[in-house]
């Protein structure tokens, strides 16, 4: 849909590019780096895939949705990429947005802006090479417990798999929790 004006870029909230290089693969889109999370704060991004669309204005057209674009992950997290892509191609072709484009999405509560803090501590402490980095991520964790940009974000930062143990115990934990998420559910 390039020739209708329509454009994707993607976001990763990874350390460094090495660690997003094996997911851009095949990728023909532009795909930037947000070490510090700027974007997922702005956005109050609490997941990922998140997707936000934005018009030609610069506005939000649609708010967070947690989307994805390919069946890689629909065995584990049963999400398809075809009402979504069907409503992006109205909205190009035609300027339809779903009925959802209208959803208020939440700001981030006190304890998930202070967890974002502490996420942020710990991040510059680990750059620097200081031990305490890993006491800040625990209180990140502790003062958003739900958030993937900061649970699973802290994972590989300490050495831990992001597709490991821990990660299906914290997603387990989220699914019994509601799948709490910033943006527009998904029945």
């Amino acid at each position: 849909m390039a020739d209708d004006g329509f454009m994707v870029i993607a976001v990763a909230l990874d350390e460094s590019a090495e660690d997003v290089l094996p997911f851009t693969e095949g990728i023909s889109f532009p795909v930037l780096l947000d070490r510090d999370h700027a974007l997922a704060e702005l956005y109050a991004v609490s997941n990922v895939p998140t997707v936000v669309w934005i018009d030609e204005n610069g506005s939000i057209a649609r708010p967070n949705s947690a989307e994805v674009g390919t069946d890689m992950f629909a065995d584990f997290t049963g999400a398809r990429p075809e009402q979504h892509m069907d409503q992006i191609r109205r909205w190009v072709q035609s300027g339809t947005l779903p009925a959802d484009a209208q959803t208020q999405i939440s700001d981030l509560d006190s304890d998930e802006i202070d967890a974002r803090l502490a996420f942020r501590i710990a991040v510059h402490l680990r750059r620097i090479g200081q031990l305490s980095a890993s006491d800040w991520f625990a209180s990140a964790a502790e003062l958003a417990p739900m958030d993937f940009t900061v649970r699973r974000a802290a994972m590989p930062l300490q050495d831990l798999d992001p597709f490991g143990d821990q990660f299906f115990e914290f997603y387990d934990e989220w699914k019994k929790a509601g799948r709490p998420y910033h943006g527009i559910p998904h029945s």
